[in-house]
């Protein structure tokens, strides 16, 4: 396992992370976890990835119930969640970054990981409806009363990231540090040229999610959604109509010739080109077994052997004929 910085700050990440979503709670126990963080550890693995609304809050219980048995050296790991959705259907509790929200958020996530405290903490999405120097403060406040060590964004603009990064330098207060955007062969636009002024010159870093754009770079939807699949999985039946894009499933039978020629399998390869961009701090990746971590990590094998005459070949693979969708 490589490590790398998380945009400019001297903590490094794993090249390759792991993530809850879907997974912890929904399909996978306490028992489960351990087994799936104890093995990603084991490969070099040192951030874990959750979020407050992940199965309601569910998944934060299982991550730290797994924590706690593991034992590890709280050193040795890094933990995250994030907000916005929230858990109570009340007006400054959901889809918001409210100060009195962000306040008590990080204070919900905390018994429920049972820590005390977070590496980092994510606005899950930016807020129209609340001030960004509000939101601005509540993050500086968390992170200095020492609830968090570091804060970032998700799914944000350019431009809401670089307001953000201002109004923290204006004021000199702690400034996010990293951008958690969707991000694999179809969807590029939020490490793209847009972003160069947050990445480049502000130095801002990414932890990146939907490498495998929810498994339609496995190939395992290719003859329809699997019973065992997360397209399948109760309460996340929306994801279906992108698991059945025709335009999707045509590219990624398009890539899968030059997955096989690099001796990878198309997840392997999709996960390898997401850590080609320098801008890239570590790539989330998902497993509800044991099995799916060992096979997601051989994708380091493969990070070194993207030439550019492979970069070239996955761009005319994706060209006209089977339309990236960005």
């Amino acid at each position: 396992m490589k490590y790398r910085h998380l945009g400019k700050c001297g903590v490094r990440v794993s090249e390759l992370s792991l993530g809850s979503w879907v997974t912890f709670h929904t399909q996978s126990g306490i028992d489960d976890a351990i087994e799936i963080m104890s093995a990603a550890y084991d490969a070099g693995v040192n951030f874990f990835d959750n979020a407050e609304n992940y199965a309601h809050g569910k998944s934060e219980e299982v991550m730290g119930a797994a924590l706690k048995k593991l034992g590890w050296r709280r050193g040795s790991y890094l933990v995250s969640t994030k907000f916005y959705w929230g858990l109570h259907d009340n007006p400054n509790e959901k889809n918001t970054l409210n100060r009195k929200y962000l306040l008590e958020a990080i204070d919900g996530s905390l018994q429920r990981f049972d820590l005390d405290y977070v590496d980092l903490v994510y606005c899950h999405r930016p807020d129209p409806t609340t001030p960004i120097e509000e939101t601005v403060w509540a993050m500086h406040d968390i992170v200095r009363s020492g609830k968090a060590l570091y804060w970032g964004t998700s799914e944000w603009e350019a431009a809401e990231i670089l307001a953000a990064l201002d109004i923290a330098e204006r004021h000199h207060l702690h400034r996010p540090v990293v951008e958690q955007p969707v991000y694999n062969l179809f969807e590029r636009h939020r490490l793209g040229p847009e972003y160069d002024a947050v990445y480049k010159e502000r130095g801002y870093g990414s932890t990146t999610w939907s490498p495998l754009a929810s498994g339609v770079l496995t190939g395992k939807y290719k003859d329809g959604i699997p019973p065992d699949s997360r397209g399948a999985v109760e309460g996340y039946q929306w994801l279906q109509p992108g698991l059945r894009d025709a335009q999707r499933l045509a590219a990624a039978a398009a890539l899968e010739p030059i997955a096989r020629d690099m001796g990878a399998t198309l997840a392997q390869f999709s996960l390898a080109w997401c850590l080609q961009n320098p801008s890239v701090s570590s790539v989330i990746t998902g497993a509800s077994r044991v099995g799916q971590i060992h096979e997601n990590m051989k994708a380091l094998d493969f990070a070194e052997k993207f030439t550019d005459d492979v970069m070239a070949e996955i761009e005319r693979a994706l060209g006209e004929g089977v339309p990236r969708l960005t």
